[in-house]
């Protein structure tokens, strides 16, 4: 079910709303569209994200978050409160670990 992107694609429907495909693939600038598609049908198939389909000259695409998707807003929360606290640590363990290579 979860992958290295989903959270984030979780995160940019919830903090930013209903969506077009090109809209997330900006938001999420490093991932490929094939991986993005991928995960939103995984996304939508767990019922986390709806996929509408609107009948247009040219077609139209938008996906959303669920109210299921949405129960996560929480962890959400949590995951940013820990990033800002902790990602000073983070860049210094990183700039260690570099510097060891």
């Amino acid at each position: 079910m979860f992958s290295r992107w989903t959270t984030p694609i979780l995160w940019a429907l919830h903090e930013y709303g209903r969506q077009r495909f090109v809209e997330l693939e900006r938001r999420l600038t490093s991932i490929t569209p094939k991986v993005l598609t991928q995960r939103l049908r995984q996304l939508e198939r767990d019922g986390l994200v709806t996929r509408t389909y609107h009948a247009e000259v040219p077609p139209r695409v938008e996906y959303e978050i669920t109210e299921l998707g949405a129960s996560l807003g929480p962890l959400f929360a949590h995951l940013a409160t820990w990033s800002d606290a902790h990602l000073g640590e983070v860049e210094r363990a990183q700039r260690a670990y570099d510097a060891e290579r």
